[in-house]
C-alpha cells in the first residue's frame, strides 16, 4: 500500500511487498515511475526537475507506461521514444526491460528552436 505523500498528495510514496506486475523487475520499474513523480517539481504536468525534465510525454504516454510495466512478462522489452511507449518487443529473460531515448535530434535540427517546436507538437520531451 503507497504511503501517503504530504508534498504531493495525489502521488502517494509507492512501497510494501505487494506486486502489481507479472515480476518485481517490473515492478521496480513501475515504482521508479511513480516514486520519481511522487518527489517531482510539478508532478500534475509530469515535470520532475529542472522545469523541463518529464517522466512522460503527456498523461496517456504516462498510462500506456504503466498499464504495460504491470502487464510484460520478463522476456519482454519495452521501447520509449522521448517519453512515449513505442514498441514491446520478444527478448529473453536477461534483456533489459526497459530502453529509452530521449531529445534524439541530430544535425541541423539540433537547436533549441526546433525542440520546442517539437515540444509545442507533442512529439518530443526532455526525459526525467
Amino acid at each position: 500500500m503507497p504511503k501517503p505523500n504530504p508534498r504531493h498528495p495525489n502521488f502517494p510514496i509507492p512501497g510494501g511487498p505487494e506486486l502489481r506486475a507479472k515480476g518485481w523487475r517490473q515492478e521496480a520499474l513501475l515504482r521508479l515511475l511513480e516514486n520519481v513523480l511522487s518527489v517531482g517539481e510539478d508532478p500534475d504536468n509530469l515535470v520532475v526537475y529542472a522545469a523541463l525534465g518529464k517522466a512522460a510525454r503527456n498523461w496517456p504516454a504516462h498510462a500506456a507506461i504503466v498499464r504495460t510495466l504491470k502487464e510484460m512478462d520478463e522476456d519482454q522489452t519495452l521501447v520509449i521514444q522521448s517519453g512515449k511507449p513505442v514498441a514491446l518487443l520478444k527478448t529473453h529473460d536477461r534483456a533489459p526491460l526497459v530502453i529509452m531515448a530521449n531529445c534524439n535530434i541530430v544535425g541541423q535540427w539540433a537547436k533549441a528552436e526546433y525542440f520546442y517546436e517539437l515540444q509545442e507538437k507533442g512529439l518530443i520531451c526532455w526525459g526525467g
